[in-house]
């Protein structure tokens, strides 16, 4: 059974992003980011294609706009080979410029294995495979609180359309934005191991008129984020994010005033951005358990040897790539729990 808050699946963080199939190239090496990346990557691309699933793999460029950070992407690269990303090539503003005509780069990076994907159809065909397995999803339906029992087993007291209580061998707590606050209503998880959560808002913008891309474009990395960058839908339709904006609160609504940032951050690769051609998009929330000022933690994917209460398999900061990882994620819960 998967128990689900929201009137569908995947209403916040999944759904929420930029849908982009990452190459596993900035992450720490070792990382399970990385790890998940890199497998979850390749596995989601074989998913998508046996079952005839929207995707394009339609590459990326990391580009630089000055000496400095082209001396930077050698760095980039370097660190990708190592997490076992090898496809990566190095080419200069000539070639950059053959790919895509309204680029400006004094170098970039190539990486042909990024891409997109419908993450809609994504989460429908997991739903249909899940409940042609015999699973039942209760939507509108939210755990309010639980116990471990002296047997190892776990109680969840649920709320909703139709209150229940629910005895199960075995829990996942995939929860995204509240896994660490649902972890800590579970009587008997040792509040030790539960991590203190963050909301960081990512705001995008939406390019009015067609986009003379066809690939991703992103900026050499700056210290705090990836700097802004462009991405594209199945339909073609580019944007522009995300930003990193600390809230309290689970508020989605974009602040037009913040697009005003963005032309001179685009504008370094992209010179020939019109004047007022962005459009305020939509937001999605990262599911942190790093602060603002805090290096990016890794995933945490903690099972019972990492707290001592059999049967559950705790989620915490699955932000991105946790798309682009989630069947190796799925892989990694299952080994926990077998």
């Amino acid at each position: 059974m998967v128990i689900e808050r929201g009137a569908d699946i995947g209403m916040e963080t999944s759904s929420r992003n930029s849908e982009v199939i990452h190459a596993g190239i900035y992450y720490p090496k070792g990382s399970l980011k990385a790890e998940c990346c890199v497998s979850g990557r390749e596995k989601l691309y074989e998913y998508l294609q046996s079952r005839s699933l929207p995707y394009r793999q339609c590459g990326k460029l990391i580009v630089a706009t000055n000496d400095i950070q082209a001396e930077e992407l050698e760095r980039i690269a370097s660190h990708a080979w190592d997490n076992g990303v090898d496809d990566l090539t190095i080419i200069d503003a000539a070639e950059a410029q053959l790919l895509e005509p309204a680029l400006h780069a004094t170098r970039a990076l190539l990486s042909p294995s990024t891409g997109i994907l419908d993450s809609h159809s994504y989460m429908v065909s997991l739903q249909g495979e899940a409940e042609d397995h015999g699973g039942v999803i209760a939507f509108k339906t939210e755990v309010v609180s639980g116990e471990v029992l002296p047997d190892g087993r776990t109680r969840l007291v649920c709320s909703g359309d139709e209150a229940a209580t629910i005895t199960a061998n075995m829990v996942v707590n995939a929860a995204g934005l509240t896994a660490p606050a649902l972890a800590g209503r579970i009587e008997g998880v040792p509040s030790e191991h539960v991590p203190e959560f963050y909301y960081a808002k990512g705001n995008y913008f939406s390019l009015s008129g067609s986009t003379p891309f066809s690939k991703l474009i992103y900026p050499v990395p700056e210290p705090g984020g990836l700097g802004v960058h462009l991405t594209l839908d199945m339909g073609g339709q580019a944007r522009f994010g995300p930003d990193v904006q600390w809230v309290e609160t689970l508020d989605y609504e974009v602040d037009p005033a913040r697009g005003n940032s963005f032309y001179e951050a685009i504008r370094r690769y992209w010179p020939g951005l019109p004047d007022d051609s962005l459009v305020a998009g939509y937001s999605g929330i990262r599911p942190k358990i790093s602060g603002p000022g805090q290096p990016n933690a890794d995933f945490r994917i903690a099972g019972p040897e990492d707290h001592g209460v059999p049967g559950q398999v705790h989620l915490f900061g699955i932000e991105s790539p946790g798309l682009t990882s989630s069947l190796a994620i799925a892989d990694r819960v299952a080994s926990l729990l077998n």
